[in-house]
């Protein structure tokens, strides 16, 4: 070769490197572009979603409703161009129209928007209520909407909820005032809104209140299914639209000694007193009708036989206009998977649903009669969610939202066994990140429990290197570690300084039978704590690659739970960290917004000192704690309150113990905002490298 040639290969070889990729980072990981579940136009060719564009600065985002042909013939197009953040999006009988929820100029409170997709035009507002309006539908005739807001109690009209708001903002003292259980709800003050069902009828534009004025929300334990936002309530119109159905509850005022159970209720379209369709110790979900109008479906889960944990399992009903619903059985009896969301194929025949298992969320498909639930695609890496079928009853389409830890979420067609990704948001970013499949392993704990796992490789890996392994335990405990993309927790930004991730689906994870998870109850904290630890020795032994010298671990609410039990139970760990996690079962009981199921799960009230109380509380084995610690947490976070964390803090520092204490005083029970989860990470981050080694951004001094 001569010279002249060398040199040219020389300089090609700089200019294209072997792999141009990099670690992810977090402005890449926090500014991926978040795709919405495609929500099906009735006749089934097209699909409509949302997609957000974020930014550090909420303000600075923005989200919008996209359009694409359900099959993707065509690529998606943008069809709202405004700051409001669309939302909730639902399509018109005939497929001409959506109607969606939007906070736009002029708004105080979120409004319903009706858009005209055939037609084109600007988005029309259909209302101006002081409260807002959310999760709204269709009547079968296309001629009304139902839909919900949250009402001052005892407003009988707008104009009474008008005043109420007025009064409220021009008090001069602020206080919270209650005289029953509970007051506060993960981040917030509990107020005197409630949520109520409304009817718009288009013609007129007029909204009417189907609740004012009954003795339904008179009860003092009436309120809506819990969400972050507040409490809410979702009509679902009979096939006839003469009611909606909806699930809320009558004994929420007795959350502090028994259940709160989510009935079944119906009223009319017109308005007037609520009447019950199904309830007993059950919790009803998702209410459904088939395609001819003849079954009524929902998800219910068995309440009040003193377990802390149960299946949502699919039931059916016959329905009459005339009667109701009959009496309600298993659609699939013998599926020990709790279903997470269905929905029905264009012909009615068949049920397509979700359900997590070992680590992934599957799609299943049900004879809508009953019978066996059957996988449809063998899954080995990422979740399905947001299934709805397109298509004709001669050709459906199941279309889903899929994602993984090294795939952010986006639109895919399943066919056959694989899946047809049809929208392309994050392809240009995530072409240019290092990062691995996830690797899953099962052992069998020292109980005799199959217990799965998921390991994470860091970037640039090398099998013939080792790697420092840092234990990330998941939260719940009625949760699962999920090979999934997600911003809170990002399996490979936490890997991406040169770290190798172990995470431990340990005894109460969903996903693997009704038994598995309900074996925490009476054990919440020493037999999952054991199962971590034989996980880290697992992949120790399976995995060369891992410096056994170098280890941390920790996690994030029951995760941070159980990262505080190693500290008083494990010695071989470098270093901990504890997000959210509580320190004393005992304080815990008496300051979240959440309590009777920890009766349950310790085995009675704290008073009677059962042993759970007595041996499987951390505080109690302070006296052992001697490894260094990283606290995080919000002080917002109503669930697992700041007191559980300064308790921890008070500990460590009286005992000596390098540790660190982070309060983000503007977040709740995770870290939401976009600065203040890019300086988590820095410091987590920077925590594990000075008691492991690595690379690190930099970190603040603290004090």
């Amino acid at each position: 070769m001569t010279r002249f040639r060398f040199l040219l290969l020389a300089a090609a070889l700089c200019a294209c490197p072997a792999s141009a990729k990099s670690p992810i980072t977090h402005e890449q990981m926090w500014k991926m572009k978040r795709v919405g579940a495609p929500v099906v136009s009735p006749d089934g060719r097209w699909a409509v979603f949302t997609l957000t564009n974020p930014a550090y600065d909420s303000k600075d985002a923005s989200t919008d409703l996209w359009l694409m042909p359900a099959d993707g013939s065509a690529p998606p197009r943008q069809i709202t161009f405004t700051r409001g953040g669309e939302s909730s999006p639902a399509w018109s009988p005939d497929s001409n129209c959506i109607v969606f929820t939007a906070r736009r100029e002029g708004d105080d409170e979120s409004q319903l928007y009706l858009l005209n997709v055939t037609g084109g035009g600007e988005a029309e507002r259909l209302t101006s209520l002081t409260t807002g309006a959310a999760n709204p539908a269709w009547s079968p005739d296309g001629t009304r909407l139902a839909f919900m807001s949250r009402v001052y109690r005892g407003a009988p009209d707008d104009e009474a909820n008008r005043k109420a708001a007025a009064d409220r903002k021009a008090r001069k003292y602020k206080a919270h005032v209650y005289e029953g259980f509970p007051v506060r709800y993960w981040d917030h003050w509990l107020d005197d809104r409630e949520p109520h069902l409304f009817v718009l009828d288009l013609a007129t534009r007029t909204p009417r209140d189907l609740f004012a004025g009954s003795r339904f929300i008179a009860a003092p334990g009436f309120d809506g299914v819990s969400a972050t936002s507040g409490s809410e309530v979702t009509g679902v119109w009979t096939p006839d639209g003469s009611a909606l159905l909806f699930t809320a509850t009558q004994n929420r005022n007795a959350s502090a000694y028994a259940n709160v159970l989510m009935h079944l209720w119906q009223v009319p379209a017109s308005g007037g007193e609520p009447k019950l369709v199904a309830g007993g110790d059950f919790n009803f979900a998702d209410p459904q009708f088939s395609g001819d109008g003849n079954r009524l479906f929902a998800v219910r889960e068995v309440e009040n036989d003193g377990k802390i944990y149960h299946l949502s399992r699919l039931v059916s009903a016959a329905w009459s206009p005339a009667t109701g619903a009959g009496a309600f059985q298993p659609v699939a009896p013998g599926f020990d998977r709790s279903v997470n969301q269905y929905t029905f194929s264009p012909d009615g025949r068949t049920l397509y649903l979700t359900a997590e298992e070992a680590g992934h969320e599957k799609i299943f498909t049900l004879p809508a009669a009953g019978g066996d639930a059957r996988l449809l695609m063998p899954v080995t890496e990422g979740v399905f969610t947001g299934v709805t079928v397109a298509g004709s009853p001669q050709r459906p389409l199941v279309l889903a939202l899929f994602n993984s830890s090294r795939q952010p979420g986006e639109i895919v067609a399943v066919e056959g066994n694989s899946r047809r990704a049809l929208t392309h948001f994050n392809d240009a970013a995530v072409a240019d990140i290092q990062w691995h499949p996830a690797r899953e392993f099962w052992f069998t704990s020292a109980k005799g429990r199959k217990i799965h796992n998921t390991l994470v490789l860091p970037p640039d890996f090398d099998p013939g290197k080792k790697y420092p392994l840092v234990v990330f335990i998941h939260g719940g405990p009625h949760t699962m570690t999920r090979d999934e993309f997600h911003q809170r927790w990002n399996f490979n930004l936490m890997a991406a300084p040169g770290y190798a991730i172990l995470m431990t689906n340990y005894t109460g994870s969903t996903g693997f039978g009704e038994e598995f998870a309900q074996m925490i109850q009476k054990d919440p904290l020493a037999t999952p704590g054991a199962e971590v630890e034989q996980a880290v020795d697992e992949a120790l032994k399976q995995f060369p690659f891992l410096d056994a010298a170098r280890l941390a671990a920790g996690g994030a609410s029951y995760g941070g739970h159980l990262a505080n039990w190693l500290q008083g139970t494990s010695t071989r760990f470098r270093c901990l960290y504890s997000h959210a996690g509580l320190i004393n079962l005992e304080s815990q009981w008496g300051t979240s917004d959440v309590i009777y199921h920890r009766e349950l799960g310790n085995g009675g009230p704290v008073w009677e000192q059962g042993p759970v109380w007595r041996q499987q509380n951390p505080i109690r084995l302070a006296a052992k704690f001697q490894t260094p610690m990283l606290l995080t947490v919000g002080e917002n976070d109503f669930r697992v309150p700041l007191n559980q964390t300064l308790e921890n803090w008070s500990v460590l520092q009286r005992r000596r113990i390098p540790s660190k204490l982070i309060v983000f005083p503007e977040e709740n029970h995770w870290i939401l905002k976009g600065e203040d989860n890019r300086f988590f990470y820095q410091e987590w981050h920077g925590w594990l490298a000075r008691w492991l080694g690595s690379r690190a951004p930099g970190t603040s001094a603290g004090r």
